[in-house]
């Protein structure tokens, strides 16, 4: 989660993937139902699966914490249905050859991990393992003013009011079945300040992991949506600021934050391009930015995975 937040834990889409074969046409699954994240060990015995790398198919593949693994489930009449530990995940392709969409959590420790696979009707179910490799990220060190890190007890009360609606936020795991590339449109111009994963030190005190993409830009500057999606959540929190949810499907939503206004409501639909919000400062920032969110299944993963470089 984004570090702002600190929650204990972010058009609608069908890709044209290109598999080893041929062109799959096929419509994109959207499993998901609220549930926790886990990456659970691997049985011994369970067959080692093999990322896909494809240059032009997104999300790239990175089996580090804070990324996405691509696991090919093979072929199918039906699609499967896939879980790591209880919670849904998002199944693309066709008949020809099925992929799992696996987000890593930043917290994921490396190492052997699996996901259960279900066929279409519940009769068997089988593991298949890949293996999360380690990856060192930057650390950061900021100052901010010390009540957005020394909490007052009226702070304190306010953050975990949010948290808990935030937590209901994340929960969002729609049956969407949009047809639109994973390809996201980078959501404002300019440079990226702060990289996903950073570790944070905030006037000297360790923090969670920044779980987002920092983009500098003045205040104002439009925020638009980077792939189609219905709004979920809209609100001022005290770590976030000005903050806009949108829900893509299947577990996968983007967040908006420190945002100096907000132009649309919960129940609206954006199509790719079309305004959200605009960059500002508010909540715990350094200066105006916008910072920018993706979860999948539950876990936040890197933006830079979904956009050309």
């Amino acid at each position: 989660m984004h570090d702002h937040i600190r929650t204990t834990s972010p058009d609608l889409l069908t890709p044209a993937l290109m598999n080893r074969r041929s062109a799959l046409l096929g419509t994109l699954g959207l499993l998901a139902l609220p549930a926790t994240q886990a990456v659970a060990a691997a049985p011994a015995k369970s067959k080692q699966a093999q990322p896909q790398k494809h240059p032009d198919v997104w999300p790239h593949a990175s089996q580090v914490p804070g990324g996405v693994a691509r696991l090919s489930l093979g072929p199918s009449a039906k699609r499967p249905a896939a879980f790591a530990g209880d919670v849904p995940l998002l199944v693309v392709g066709d008949a020809i050859e099925w992929t799992a969409l696996v987000g890593i959590p930043l917290a994921a420790k490396p190492g052997d991990a699996s996901i259960t696979v279900r066929a279409e009707n519940g009769s068997s179910e089988r593991q298949v393992a890949y293996t999360v490799t380690d990856k060192q990220y930057r650390e950061q060190r900021l100052t901010v003013a010390p009540r957005t890190v020394d909490l007052s007890p009226e702070d304190e009360a306010r953050y975990v009011r949010e948290r808990d609606h935030l937590t209901g936020v994340m929960a969002t795991l729609t049956d969407l079945r949009p047809d639109a590339s994973l390809q996201m449109r980078v959501p404002v111009p300019g440079r990226r300040s702060s990289s996903f994963g950073l570790r944070r030190v905030f006037n000297g005190q360790s923090r969670n992991p920044h779980s987002g993409m920092d983009i500098a830009a003045s205040t104002g500057t439009p925020v638009l949506a980077p792939l189609p999606g219905r709004v979920i959540d809209t609100g001022d929190y005290f770590f976030n600021g000005g903050t806009v949810w949108l829900d893509h499907g299947g577990g996968l939503l983007t967040m908006y934050c420190h945002l100096s206004r907000v132009d649309v409501k919960v129940g609206d639909v954006a199509k790719t391009g079309e305004p959200l919000a605009a960059v500002g400062a508010t909540g715990r920032v350094t200066g105006p930015h916008l910072h920018w969110s993706v979860m999948l299944n539950r876990a936040m993963v890197d933006p830079a995975l979904f956009v050309a470089a």
